[in-house]
């Protein structure tokens, strides 16, 4: 689970940065599926952090 909350982070990290990348050139359809990738992941991993800690407890 701890390289997978990593890999999400980073899929989260680089939704907003396509999320901004999208605004700056006026694609609606870019920012969209941008922000619901940063939402998603996002939201995922910080649950995950929140429940399991990080590095998560092995027991």
């Amino acid at each position: 689970m701890n390289l997978l909350m990593v890999i999400f982070g980073l899929v989260a990290i680089f939704g907003a940065i396509g999320t901004y990348q999208s605004f700056k050139e006026k694609n609606l359809l870019g920012v969209v599926f941008n922000l619901g990738t940063f939402a998603i992941f996002g939201w995922f991993t910080v649950m995950t952090i929140l429940k399991h800690g990080y590095p998560p407890a092995l027991h």
